[in-house]
């Protein structure tokens, strides 16, 4: 399969598919449990029905938004995700460029494989720097001035993952970095020789953010284990509300699924949430962030900037969420897939791809900005 005939999230999915070696395709495509979050995120979307509008004078459509004092293109961003690199050797880099040539904004996350200084250095456009909170509370410290000192504008705080999801397709291929694979794991490699050259004939795997607490070469780290091990499972809303005194900018929780703890974040004097369930790689069975964002906006859309990920494969489900009172959308496996599968150029295709989509669907809504999209344009089915 080439790049040229991928024109959707299934088509850049099966590409992937057919480079990487198993264990790495199910990290990316893999949920926690029996995966039921990880497809009602998506089946959430087709419970509602958009309502367009016609005879409009759609020929200029205006798609860009601010969120959290950052200008966006279109209102759609690359969320932070870990270990890019391990999928295609250009990793975050790929993506950061990608999210400058559009005008969006991307992430480096604490589990990123390229520096947040060099990712500054790619783009100087709108980025985020999603950490977690570590046990180590020097860790935490260290990885909040070093953003500073960077140029990111605003800190994503991930809430959800005080410990680690039940990821079972990580456990029957003994995932982890460096690579301790079982037998079945090493034969899905031994079948993929593209993605073992690409790897090898690359600069060494790294986890810069963490380098000087992390030693890989002592024993590999599974993803569990780092959730586990290092993450601390007493953080408390106290614990956020100093970090985001600390900060003193703009400052967004990633992972607030309930009005309650919506509001403590308006509170605390954050400044964005985002709607996440972690794409259904943690507490299998809850709720999706669509069907939970109207209630959410309701309760807070005033006070804060309300994005909302998980499960968005098309345009029309980002018109839904807009029309529902998000600010911006979060893209992971979708422009996770095509890096796996081409690098840079892979990530273009499905931010173009993206692009196209919205702006043919706000033309077919009879909206020329964002703004027009409101909740008189929806329908949900009982």
């Amino acid at each position: 399969m080439r790049l040229k005939d991928c024109y959707n999230f299934h088509d850049f999915r099966r590409m992937a598919k057919g480079r990487l070696p198993g264990p790495i395709f199910d990290y990316i495509d893999g949920a926690a449990d029996d995966e039921v979050t990880y497809r009602r995120n998506t089946a959430a979307f087709e419970n509602c029905d958009l309502v367009p509008d016609v005879l409009r004078g759609v020929a200029d459509v205006d798609m860009s938004v601010t969120v959290m004092g950052q200008k966006l293109a279109m209102p759609v961003y690359c969320s932070p995700t870990a270990l890019q690199r391990l999928f295609h050797h250009q990793g975050e880099r790929a993506v950061a460029a990608a999210a400058a040539k559009y005008g969006t904004m991307f992430g480096v996350s604490s589990l990123g494989t390229i520096s947040l200084e060099e990712a500054r250095q790619i783009s100087s456009g709108p980025q985020v720097y999603q950490f977690y909170f570590h046990k180590d509370r020097g860790l935490n410290r260290e990885m909040m001035a070093r953003a500073k000192t960077a140029g990111v504008q605003a800190m994503m705080l991930t809430v959800d993952s005080i410990t680690g999801g039940n990821r079972e397709r990580d456990k029957r291929t003994g995932f982890s970095i460096p690579f301790k694979l079982n037998l079945a794991g090493m034969t899905q490699f031994a079948i993929k020789p593209s993605w073992a050259i690409g790897w090898l004939t690359h600069e060494r795997f790294a986890l810069p953010q963490l380098e000087s607490h992390v030693k890989m070469d002592d024993g590999a780290l599974s993803i569990s284990r780092y959730f586990t091990e290092m993450l601390d499972p007493s953080m408390s809303w106290n614990d956020v509300a100093d970090m985001v005194k600390t900060w003193g900018g703009q400052f967004c929780l990633k992972g607030i699924m309930s009005v309650e703890d919506a509001k403590r974040a308006v509170e605390i004097g954050c400044t964005g949430i985002v709607l996440s369930n972690h794409g259904g790689r943690q507490l299998d069975g809850s709720r999706s962030a669509f069907d939970q964002l109207a209630e959410i906006v309701d309760a807070v859309g005033d006070r804060i900037d309300v994005m909302m990920d998980g499960g968005v494969q098309r345009g029309t489900h980002v018109l839904k969420a807009l029309s529902l009172g998000a600010k911006a959308v979060g893209l992971g496996r979708y422009y996770l897939f095509p890096l796996a599968a081409a690098g840079q150029p892979g990530v273009e295709r499905a931010l173009e791809t993206m692009r196209t989509e919205i702006e043919r669907g706000m033309k077919l809504m009879g909206c020329t900005s964002v703004s027009q999209l409101t909740r008189r344009n929806l329908r949900f089915r009982s």
